[in-house]
């Protein structure tokens, strides 16, 4: 069997900084050019910079000569490579004016030279294309993503009669022998006559338990659809310490998260705080470019999460805009707005973590925000992994999509995916038309 020789971009190492150790039993280059823009990034404070520096890093740890290459662990061969002086393009098509062309040479260079297969590993989409266009084998880098289209939606729906119906509601469970649940997966039970009934399975006992009608509200918040309703009772659920949200505007992912948030901070004081965070993601831009304090620049990235809690607050009153509420609640200092960026390093404990648009956030941003929760820490993500504004993330290589499908079957984690817009009859119309 030939022997295969990967070319890493450099957007695979900062999308994840272990992947010259993923491609077991075979070549792994790293154009200099690669090193080269690696050196430019590790000055950033945010997950780049920090993924850039663990390369570097690593790069600096090994022992032998990188441009003639080295063996490392599960039979990989590392080596770097340089174009050599004066390049000699030799039939490349593209001009060598940007790094991506000079990474894609690095490709063509080694396939012009005889290596059996050589295949490009980039998360650009235009570089993949313009590879295959001249001949050469591209993949996205594939070792940290998960299937969208097959993704645990954390709820089934079965039919079945209404005297099981019936029989469920009355002793309150449904014992289940081979069964086609998930630690903490739903189940919509309904008849033929309309009658349903609600239940959530638990992996101890091997059985589905049933889940009461919801009586009363959560801050004026009712759960106005099944999906909603098993929302609610993960977020209310301290025994579930990790919960993801998936569903496309207006399902109510936030603002479910954020009621169940202040009922568990301000009314059971289950938790010290609630901690709000949205990635940055203003076209590239990081907070630094608004003028203002950190406080003043997280504001405008924070209107979403405001929005929220202002209806909230409406809602909950009954009565005017909610404002005396909403100052109260901000008084209290027991709700916390921040960037995804200055969580690393922070050690929470007893916080309602709300990470909002986590769809834009990598595998490895991800893992940084979770292994922040201390003790008594409850950590929430929503977002649609449908709409991401990061340019090398797509709907299966996302932090949601691929959390979901690590995490799925452990009793410590709960997913649920709404489907229903609740936000308006028109935002409905415009999710289904457009």
């Amino acid at each position: 069997m030939a022997q295969k020789t990967f070319v890493l971009d450099t957007n695979v190492l900062l999308h994840d900084p272990d992947a010259i150790l993923k491609f077991e039993g075979s070549e792994v280059v790293m154009p200099l050019v690669v090193l080269e823009e690696l050196d430019k990034m590790k000055r950033f404070s945010d997950e780049l910079g920090k993924n850039a520096r663990q390369v570097i890093r690593f790069i600096d740890s090994l022992e032998g000569d990188l441009f003639q290459g080295i063996t490392l662990e599960n039979g990989i061969f590392f080596f770097l490579y340089s174009e050599h002086q004066p390049i000699q393009k030799e039939g490349f098509p593209f001009p060598l004016d940007s790094n991506r062309h000079r990474t894609l040479f690095v490709a063509y260079k080694l396939k012009q030279a005889g290596k059996d297969v050589v295949v490009l590993i980039s998360k650009d989409f235009i570089l993949r294309v313009k590879a295959e266009s001249i001949g050469l084998e591209a993949q996205d880098y594939a070792s940290i993503q998960e299937s969208y289209d097959h993704l645990y939606t954390g709820l089934q729906v079965h039919e079945i009669p209404k005297q099981q119906i019936d029989e469920f509601s009355t002793k309150g469970f449904i014992e289940m022998g081979e069964t086609p649940f998930l630690s903490n997966e739903y189940c919509h039970f309904v008849s033929s006559d309309q009658s349903s009934a609600l239940g959530r399975f638990n992996e101890e006992q091997k059985r589905v338990e049933i889940v009461p009608p919801f009586e009363g509200d959560v801050w004026g918040i009712k759960p106005l659809n099944a999906e909603q309703r098993c929302a609610m009772d993960l977020l209310l659920d301290d025994s579930v310490p990790l919960v993801t949200l998936i569903g496309q505007a207006g399902t109510g992912k936030t603002l479910l998260a954020l009621t169940c948030g202040l009922r568990k901070v301000f009314d059971e004081n289950v938790y010290n705080r609630i901690l709000v965070s949205r990635p940055i993601m203003p076209l590239g831009k990081d907070i630094g470019y608004l003028p203002g304090t950190k406080e003043e620049k997280i504001y405008h990235w924070m209107q979403p999460i405001y929005d929220n809690l202002e209806f909230i607050c409406e809602t909950t009153t009954g009565e005017g805009t909610g404002a005396d509420t909403k100052q109260w609640i901000m008084d209290s200092e027991k709700i916390e707005m921040e960037a995804v960026t200055f969580i690393r390093g922070r050690s929470l404990a007893k916080t309602y973590i709300i990470i909002d648009e986590a769809q834009n956030l990598t595998p490895h941003e991800v893992k940084t925000i979770i292994s922040r929760a201390g003790k008594g820490t409850k950590v929430i993500l929503s977002g649609d992994p449908t709409q991401i504004d990061n340019p090398y993330l797509d709907k299966d290589s996302n932090a949601l999509t691929y959390l979901v499908g690590k995490f799925k079957s452990y009793p410590l984690y709960g997913n649920i995916v709404l489907s229903t817009t609740e936000r308006s009859e028109l935002a409905a119309l415009a999710a289904k038309v457009l």
